[in-house]
């Protein structure tokens, strides 16, 4: 027996001690959008994002009162939950939804098949929008476009609402960010955001043990910073496109258990990775170091899950 286990022991080894060279070597900062755009080409391209998490690549909704919630369903749930939040279901069918940062359309064909809505999902990652259509069925009201959110190229008033799911972490000007989505909503429509947060780094300044972490989450994947949730109320309460009610709550609880589930879905679905080769195993092993702080981060309240609601 241990003849059979000291050689999977030893890969092991090798496996996991490559994926964190990689993970310190090989690390994704943010320069432009354009460093935003090769993560998410290259993401999509390999597939194991898709392979693994489904066609949503948010993190899932955990009711408080449920155990064992699967965790593809977490994410369908998610959905749902935003739109009731938010109000976006008291749109009639056939309203037009701008989804900002659309990844591979997930999102965009629950509103479209579950609620009648006409969506325009959006992207700075040519691959996602390649992958977005190959996966919309025909009769679905959707349509994806390669498109920077801070240079949205639609009229003023164009939608009906506003749909935009963990996109602005990426951006590094959180106003035009907000500019921009409510330039482009209609006077009255719904705006319905979820975005990765730090807790107030000016009331409640972070340690140093605390900076590394958030060093290491800005790096890791392609974040240029993180603002504190009153931080993004007050860009969107003072623009002068909404209508200066804005609300906003932390998800944390109800979202945090999706850090954990993204990793034991590997061992869940483990033919999904080995079927893309060992490169995939070892890609896969990369991510489980930032995985694992980003949880540490929202549990401990570095980090918060920030979800806002207001009208144009």
């Amino acid at each position: 027996m241990l003849e059979f286990l000291l050689p999977l022991i030893f890969l092991l080894f090798i496996f996991v001690s490559v994926s964190l060279i990689l993970w310190r070597i090989n690390t994704r900062k943010f320069i432009s959008s354009g460093t935003v755009a090769s993560a998410y080409d290259s993401w999509t391209q390999d597939k194991l994002l898709e392979r693994l998490w489904g066609e949503h690549i948010h993190l899932g909704f955990y009711a408080l009162d449920e155990n064992n919630t699967d965790f593809r369903q977490a994410k369908v749930n998610f959905v749902h939950e935003l739109v009731r939040w938010s109000g976006l279901d008291r749109l009639p069918k056939g309203s037009r939804i701008l989804d900002v940062g659309c990844g591979i359309g997930g999102s965009s064909r629950i509103l479209a098949k579950y609620y009648g809505f006409n969506v325009t999902g959006i992207t700075i990652s040519p691959a996602q929008v390649k992958r977005a259509i190959e996966l919309t069925p025909y009769e679905l009201n959707c349509n994806f476009q390669v498109m920077d959110a801070l240079d949205l190229e639609f009229e003023d008033g164009a939608f009906d609402g506003i749909w935009s799911v963990e996109a602005g972490a990426h951006m590094n000007d959180k106003t035009k960010f907000a500019d921009e989505m409510l330039r482009a909503l209609r006077p009255g429509g719904y705006m319905a955001l979820a975005d990765w947060n730090s807790r107030d780094l000016k009331t409640n300044p972070p340690s140093f043990f605390e900076k590394i972490i958030l060093n290491q989450l800005l790096e890791q994947w392609v974040h240029p910073d993180f603002i504190s949730i009153n931080d993004f109320v007050n860009i969107l309460q003072q623009n002068k496109n909404s209508s200066g009610k804005v609300i906003s709550e932390n998800w944390n609880s109800y979202t945090n258990p999706s850090w954990y589930d993204s990793i034991i879905e590997g061992f869940r679905r483990p033919i999904a990775i080995l079927s893309l080769g060992p490169l995939a195993l070892i890609k896969s092993i990369r991510e489980i170091p930032t995985i694992l702080l980003m949880n540490w981060a929202f549990r401990k309240g570095l980090m918060e899950f920030g979800v806002y609601k207001c009208r144009g």
